[in-house]
């Protein structure tokens, strides 16, 4: 059985659909979700859809019950909340014997600049001191962080950030999907560290010049400061909190934080991962 956590998330759906793609039979598959409603479609394709909690860890041990492998994906909200959200779902995952735990990191979790790294290097280490076998996916950027606002970046003929120069080793969420997949299905990646980034690290500047090339409007990377960034992700309605500590990664890639390009995640999924050019025209609808 292979049991996915955080399912009905954006990340959760694309391993879901990628599984069955492998021909996984629905029913050895169980997705685990807060609100059950969220998957009823998957449930209606014979996945077995259950009820469970990162706040409660007796929701998770019953969700856990007869996994072999569990694909931890890491929770959202509060930083400070988030370790202990996967600690109980990891004390969970040991408390029902499950053999196999994949988990999804942040490259370099140990010594990353990002400060809320250290969500996934705690997470890491609490993985390692369990005693259960494991995968670390410790995967780049997604294009979709900065894809799902291009509409606002058309609109006022900017993409704006405190990157500066820094460059990013995007892929999309279906070709980290993909290779949570193959790892879920495969043999012999207990233990590995995989470093996932795309084929290519771009600036956002590279960035803003494909869609202006696709879109036929000029769009530039308008660099901010950290604190400029900050105030303007709060102007956006994202809580001051989060806009710090996004304008503070920025930072951290301006300095190369995310640079790094591995070719690990295209070996894993026997593919070329996704391009900027691709990923351009997917969200502009091309």
């Amino acid at each position: 059985m292979i049991v996915i956590t955080a399912a009905s998330g954006n990340l959760g759906r694309l391993v879901l659909e990628d599984l069955l793609g492998r021909d996984v039979p629905a029913a050895g598959i169980r997705a685990v979700v807060r609100d059950r409603t969220k998957l009823a479609d998957y449930a209606e394709r014979g996945v077995e859809v259950v009820q469970g909690d990162y706040n409660d860890e007796a929701s998770l041990v019953a969700a856990l019950e007869g996994a072999d492998k569990l694909l931890l994906i890491s929770s959202s909200g509060d930083n400070s909340e988030r370790v202990q959200h996967h600690v109980n779902a990891i004390a969970a995952a040991k408390q029902t014997g499950v053999k196999h735990i994949v988990y999804t990191s942040i490259p370099h979790a140990e010594n990353n600049a990002i400060a809320f790294s250290f969500v996934h290097k705690d997470t890491e280490e609490a993985i390692r001191e369990s005693g259960i076998p494991f995968t670390f996916l410790r995967n780049n950027w997604y294009f979709e962080n900065a894809t799902a606002s291009l509409g606002a970046a058309l609109e006022h003929g900017a993409i704006i950030g405190a990157s500066g120069e820094g460059k990013i080793g995007y892929a999309t969420r279906a070709d980290f999907a993909a290779a949570a997949a193959v790892v879920l299905t495969g043999e012999g990646h207990e233990g590995e560290v995989y470093e996932l980034t795309g084929d290519v690290a771009i600036t956002q500047a590279e960035l803003a010049a494909e869609v202006s090339a696709q879109s036929g409007k000029q769009v530039v990377f308008a660099p901010l400061t950290e604190q400029e960034y900050a105030k303007a992700l709060e102007g956006f309605g994202l809580p001051a909190e989060l806009a710090a500590a996004l304008a503070q990664a920025d930072v951290a890639i301006s300095q190369g934080a995310l640079a790094e390009t591995t070719g690990t995640l295209a070996k894993l999924i026997g593919r070329p991962t996704t391009t900027v050019a691709e990923a351009v025209a997917q969200a502009l609808g091309k």
